[in-house]
C-alpha cells in the first residue's frame, strides 16, 4: 500500500542486517565473543523469519558456519508456496478486480522478493508495479525502496538510477517527508563514496525534521551528521550547527566522544581533542557505513587540527605545539613532516631551532600569476587566429 505521510516505513530490505554482517565479518578488536554470538543469533533470526533462503547461503559460506540443510530447504519450500499465492492474486485482479488491485498485487510480488533477497526479480516486479501506478507518492515509494535495495546488496548502478528518478519525480511535487527522506537516501550514497562534504549537507538538512526511520535511528543519524560535519564545516559554524544545535544536543549525551570531539577542536585543546578522536575511531570501525572511512577520517582531523593551530601563530616552538596535543616533539616532527611532504601543511620545521614556521600561501599573488598565465594563452591563440586569417 501507498506509505502516507509521516507513517511508518517497513524495513524492507532490513539494513540492519548489513550491521550484524558487518561486525561478524570484524576481529576480536572490534566485535567480542559474545557481541559476536548475539550478532549471529540475531542475523539467523531474522533470515529464518523472512525466509531469506540465498543469504543464508552467502553467510554460512563466509563465516564457514554449518549449513543447515533442511532449514534451507523449508524455507524454500515455504517462498514457494508464498510466490504461487501470490501469483493467483495477481491473476485473480487481472480477470476481476480493478487497476488499484492488481497495481497492490504486484507490489506484493515485488516487495515478497525483496523481502527474501531476490534482488533481481524484485527489480523486475517493481518495474511491472510501477507501469500501473498512478500517483507519484506510489511511484516514490516504489523508488525508495529500490535505492535501499541497491544499498542492502551493494548494487551502486540501482542507487544511483533511483536517486536520480526520485528527484526528477519530486520535481513534479511530492510531499514535504518524501523530499525529506530522500535527502537521507543521498547523504548515505554520499558517505559510501566518501564525499564527507555532501553528506554534512544532507544529513544537517534533515536533522530537524527526520522521518526516514527505514534507514537508521535518530541517533545513529546523529552520529553520521557530527562525523562528516566535524571534518568539513569551517569552524564559525561549529556553534551554530553542531555545538548548540537543539536536535545534536538532545541525544548527544548518547555519544559523548563525538560532543568532547567537536567542543575540544573549537576550543582548541588539542590533548583532549585527540583523545576523543581515538574514541571516535574505534566508534567508526564497529559501523558497517563508517568503517571503511576511519583512517581517512582520522587523517584529516589531524590534518584539520594541526592546520587550525599554525594558522594562530607565524612560528611555534616544537615542543610547545607538542605539548599543546599531548605528544612527544620526536612524534609530531614525524606527522607534521609527512603532511608537509604530501602538501596538505603549509609550514616547513627548522630542526635546528626547533621551530615550525607557517609558510601562508599568498591568494594575491597566485590570482596575479594566474591571470598573467591565462592572458599569455589568450595572446598566444589570437596571434594564431591572425595568422590564419591572415594566410
Amino acid at each position: 500500500m501507498m506509505v502516507e505521510e509521516g507513517a511508518a516505513v517497513e524495513k524492507l530490505p532490513d539494513l540492519n542486517l548489513l550491521q550484524l554482517r558487518f561486525l561478524l565479518s570484524q576481529g576480536p578488536s572490534v566485535c567480542s565473543d559474545a557481541e559476536r554470538s548475539a550478532a549471529k543469533s540475531a542475523l539467523l533470526g531474522a533470515i529464518t523469519k523472512d525466509r531469506q533462503a540465498l543469504l543464508y547461503d552467502a553467510v554460512c559460506a563466509q563465516f564457514g558456519w554449518e549449513r543447515d540443510d533442511a532449514l534451507a530447504q523449508r524455507m524454500r519450500a515455504q517462498n514457494d508456496d508464498a510466490l504461487r499465492e501470490l501469483d493467483a492474486k495477481i491473476k485473480d485482479a487481472e480477470e476481476n478486480l480493478g487497476e488499484s488491485e492488481i497495481r497492490e498485487a504486484l507490489l506484493a510480488r515485488a516487495n515478497f522478493f525483496s523481502r527474501i533477497g531476490e534482488k533481481d526479480k524484485a527489480v523486475a516486479a517493481f518495474a511491472k508495479a510501477m507501469e500501473k501506478s498512478v500517483a507519484l507518492g506510489h511511484k516514490l515509494d516504489i523508488v525508495f525502496t529500490q535505492i535501499r535495495l541497491g544499498f542492502f546488496h551493494g548494487d551502486n548502478d540501482l542507487v544511483v538510477r533511483n536517486i536520480d528518478k526520485a528527484g526528477a519525480l519530486l520535481e513534479q511535487g511530492g510531499d514535504w517527508d518524501r523530499k525529506n527522506r530522500l535527502k537521507c537516501y543521498k547523504g548515505i550514497q554520499a558517505l559510501i563514496h566518501r564525499d564527507f562534504t555532501e553528506a554534512a549537507n544532507q544529513f544537517l538538512d534533515t536533522i530537524s525534521t527526520f522521518s526516514a526511520y527505514e534507514l537508521f535511528d535518530y541517533v545513529t543519524l546523529v552520529k553520521y551528521t557530527v562525523i562528516t560535519a566535524v571534518a568539513t564545516l569551517p569552524r564559525v559554524q561549529f556553534i551554530e550547527k553542531l555545538i548548540d544545535s537543539p536536535e545534536i544536543l538532545s541525544v548527544i549525551d548518547q555519544l559523548p566522544h563525538l560532543r568532547q570531539l567537536t567542543t575540544s577542536l573549537y576550543n582548541s585543546d588539542y590533548s583532549q581533542f585527540l583523545v576523543a578522536l581515538l574514541s571516535t575511531i574505534n566508534t567508526m570501525r564497529t559501523d558497517w557505513l563508517l568503517s571503511a572511512h576511519s583512517l581517512y577520517f582520522c587523517r584529516e582531523m589531524r590534518v584539520r587540527a594541526y592546520s587550525q593551530m599554525l594558522e594562530s601563530y607565524r612560528s611555534v616552538q616544537l615542543s610547545s605545539m607538542a605539548l599543546a596535543f599531548g605528544v612527544s616533539p620526536d612524534f609530531l616532527d614525524r606527522e607534521l613532516s609527512r603532511f608537509i611532504s604530501l602538501g596538505r601543511l603549509n609550514c616547513v620545521i627548522d630542526k635546528v631551532a626547533g621551530i615550525v614556521e607557517t609558510n601562508r600561501p599568498d591568494s594575491r599573488n597566485a590570482m596575479y600569476q594566474s591571470t598573467i598565465k591565462t592572458g599569455d594563452a589568450l595572446l598566444n591563440r589570437v596571434h594564431k587566429l591572425s595568422r590564419v586569417i591572415c594566410s
